[in-house]
């Protein structure tokens, strides 16, 4: 195995269609493009084994809930033998807006659960990540109103954001097919400079 690519979400059919769990619909994303079946139980994960970018990869979705990703990524690293180097996270991020993208070497988890969970696992934030924008663009709340981030989080999307679905998870794909086959550096220079993401 030469890579393992972890999309983060919340298991469960009503978080499917979440911003939450971009990651989750990346990865059976990347599994359709490449024929790759993510349906084996690995390390309280469904994962799948194939090849992409003439590369041996694993692809994986943690059944943990998004707060323990960590749990079941460091055991999958462990049991391949990789190490952090040869990790991919995709996950979503609030901080960007809708549909852009962003590809990082590592870094803080930004307040994401998720990739602190993987942080506090791993021990190191040095693993790459591809970061997929969800902030709608509402208008901004009054300072005293209650946040609502964690509804919008986990409620499916309505169909003003599903309509640019598609491109994203295909974008996204890329972004991950082309850290493995040309390195993260290459990669961030080719998709970090499209500031409007898929609608640019």
């Amino acid at each position: 195995m030469e890579w393992l690519i972890v999309g983060l979400g919340n298991p469960g059919s009503e978080y499917e269609s979440s911003p939450h769990n971009l990651g989750f619909l990346v990865v059976d994303r990347l599994a359709l493009r490449n024929r790759i079946h993510v349906t084996r139980p690995e390390c309280r994960a469904l994962a799948g084994i194939g090849r992409i970018g003439g590369a041996d990869v694993l692809l994986a979705k943690p059944q943990t809930f998004m707060n323990l990703s960590g749990t079941s990524v460091k055991p999958l690293l462990e049991k391949f033998e990789l190490g952090p180097e040869r990790l991919i996270v995709i996950y979503d991020d609030l901080d960007l807006p809708w549909t852009s993208l962003r590809i990082r070497p590592g870094g803080s988890a930004g307040g994401h659960h998720g990739i602190e969970s993987l942080i506090r696992s791993l021990g190191t934030s040095e693993f790459a990540r591809v970061r997929l924008g969800i902030d709608p663009g509402l208008p901004a709340a009054p300072a005293t109103a209650p946040r609502k981030d964690v509804d919008y989080l986990l409620t499916p999307m309505k169909s003003g954001l599903k309509k640019d679905l598609d491109p994203l998870l295909d974008l996204a794909s890329e972004a991950a097919e082309s850290i493995i086959a040309e390195g993260v550096g290459k990669s961030m220079t080719r998709f970090n400079r499209r500031a409007g993401g898929v609608n640019e």
